[in-house]
């Protein structure tokens, strides 16, 4: 007779579909899987409110095609992140708005609009103010899941590490166009656009 395993069974019982052991664990650990979840929508609306905001601010930056280039970047892996961590919020038994507007609503960032003066200058302002907003965001997941959650936070911290470099980036196209001075970002162009080397979801096939 098989010895019985120590982690064969838990407090959900067998065939219960109602209730989630990975749920479960994180609440073992101290975490909330409730609160996780409800802050990663509004985290996810920001990355997907982004993403439509610098595809006009990009449009505006005609004449400046490395600012364009950099902001492409910035633009598809923030989609890649919402795409990453969208799934996330099913597995802690929740599921995305199904009406735009309440999930824009819900955005933890202020939409990143075209400024009423959409010089470059401006235009790279207000995408610097959105790459800090998303890290503080994805700062706070961070905190939120260490320790409790490895599966969030291990999404959450590469998320981090991307805006950040989106930070340094426009700190320093912005510092060069606003100022006339030299503030290195270290930047490297990714293989292709959007690469999102942190965070894209594995690919499995051509369509992913």
């Amino acid at each position: 007779m098989m010895s019985e395993k120590e982690h064969g069974s838990g407090s959900v019982q067998p065939g219960d579909t109602s209730q989630r052991v990975g749920m479960e664990v994180i609440r073992e650990r101290g975490g909330d899987p409730e609160e996780i979840r409800e802050k990663l929508i509004d985290a996810i609306g920001a990355e997907f409110s982004t993403y439509y905001y610098y595809t006009n601010l990009r449009t505006h930056l005609a004449g400046n095609e490395d600012y364009k280039e950099i902001t492409e970047d910035a633009r598809l892996e923030d989609r890649a992140h919402f795409e990453l961590v969208m799934p996330r919020v099913y597995e802690l038994d929740g599921k995305i708005p199904e009406d735009i507007t309440d999930f824009m609503d819900r955005a933890s960032c202020p939409h990143a609009e075209l400024p009423a003066d959409p010089s470059a200058e401006n235009i790279l302002e207000t995408l610097l103010e959105a790459e800090r907003c998303a890290i503080r965001t994805w700062s706070e997941v961070c905190d939120m899941t260490q320790g409790c959650d490895p599966r969030t936070y291990d999404m959450a911290q590469r998320i981090l590490q991307e805006e950040m470099d989106h930070e340094a980036w426009f700190i320093e196209l912005l510092s060069m166009e606003r100022d006339g001075e030299v503030n290195p970002a270290g930047h490297f162009v990714r293989g292709e656009p959007g690469e999102a080397p942190l965070s894209t979801n594995n690919r499995f096939n051509d369509s992913a």
